[in-house]
């Protein structure tokens, strides 16, 4: 995705420099061949010492620098192995002095933990002004990209793109993703807010008799208290019998449903699969 940013910056007239310290020159030439024709503006650079990236950016002064990644960078001063809490910390800081002092926008690549998130010391997403987070099943070909930290403007903004061949594809109506346009029962549409795009969301949801005391509850994209607590309240209110079912929900997509708003919706597909009868068309639930 950086590539491909890094080629479109590039034909626009914009100095490039992209620093590899994962992949060799010629993995990156291979990757490249199949986004398309680079421009002369993009330069790339296979360097981990930090020390030798001051050099090159004091000479060069590109406008955009893509590091890639912050845990292959070393500075020798610090004695610590690259990677460590130390040296993210030290070069992080290094980086965001030159970015200050040379003005050049620099796009930092961190690895993510198995949970998702940035691996190592949080100071890093302190120290940098936007943090951005790629998400996607590995089993489907769409990929999200979502701001959680933006200290110039929103962070609820996504962006939502497609593997092709030719790399990732921008997706300008997604909402088709997040539908699967059945009309079974135990479906029901929502629409979402994401930063100001309205997208149309589908929540499943699939109920079966529990051969256990403690019934189970699973949901994907949905916060499990949050679908314990309106389980509660169809008990109550509906009068809806989910005491001895297991109750699975699902939004279609990888989509996380994060706005009350959308709590009709879970409810309504619940119910829907309790009965065995199916949403009427054309509804969506808000």
């Amino acid at each position: 995705l950086l590539l491909q940013m890094c080629y479109n910056l590039a034909k626009n007239g914009n100095s490039v420099l992209y620093i590899s310290g994962e992949e060799s020159l010629g993995q990156i030439k291979l990757r490249a061949q199949r986004v398309g024709e680079a421009s002369d503006n993009l330069m790339v650079l296979c360097e981990t010492s930090l020390d030798t990236i001051e050099n090159v950016l004091e000479n060069v002064k590109p406008q955009i620098v893509v590091i890639d990644s912050i845990q292959t960078m070393y500075r020798e001063e610090v004695g610590a192995a690259p990677g460590s809490v130390s040296q993210v910390r030290e070069t992080t800081a290094v980086l965001m002095q030159l970015a200050k002092g040379l003005n050049i926008s620099i796009f930092i690549v961190g690895h993510v933990t198995k949970e998702g998130v940035v691996a190592g010391p949080r100071m890093l997403e302190h120290m940098v002004d936007t943090v951005l987070y790629f998400e996607g099943d590995k089993n489907a070909a769409y990929r999200i990209l979502r701001s959680v930290k933006n200290r110039f403007g929103s962070t609820n903004e996504i962006g939502v793109f497609e593997m092709g061949e030719r790399g990732m594809e921008e997706i300008p109506d997604p909402s088709g993703m997040f539908l699967t346009g059945t009309d079974a029962p135990g479906c029901a549409v929502t629409c979402a807010l994401e930063g100001t795009r309205p997208m149309l969301v589908e929540v499943q949801s699939l109920i079966s008799n529990t051969p256990f005391s403690n019934p189970r509850r699973m949901s994907a994209g949905l916060e499990l208290n949050r679908l314990i607590l309106l389980l509660a309240v169809l008990e109550k209110k509906a009068y809806l019998s989910l005491a001895d079912k297991d109750v699975y929900i699902n939004v279609v997509g990888g989509m996380r449903l994060e706005e009350r708003c959308c709590d009709l919706a879970v409810a309504m597909c619940i119910a829907s699969a309790l009965i065995d009868a199916p949403m009427p068309k054309n509804t969506v639930c808000l």
